[in-house]
């Protein structure tokens, strides 16, 4: 699936996404198992209250599962004016 990074997410994480191979069945798993290939992934998901999550361009929440999901962005809340 393609897992995308937005804002800060992808400053700490040094990418503006990636194709990942993975066998995570929800939103959470995916972020322990990102969180533990390295320090700076470690560093963009430590505080999961300060991301959002949109899985298919959906918003979701880390319970979302990933079953047929293409795209998983991560990105941190936005406020407009």
């Amino acid at each position: 699936m393609n897992v995308l990074y937005f804002a800060w997410v992808r400053e700490r994480v040094g990418l503006p996404g990636e194709k990942v191979e993975t066998e995570a069945a929800t939103v959470a798993d995916l972020v322990r198992e990102l969180a533990a290939r390295e320090a700076r992934y470690a560093a963009a998901f430590v505080d999961m209250t300060a991301v959002r999550v949109a899985v298919d361009q959906e918003l979701a929440g880390l319970d979302a599962p990933l079953a047929g999901v293409r795209e998983v962005a991560f990105f941190p809340p936005m406020t407009g004016g």
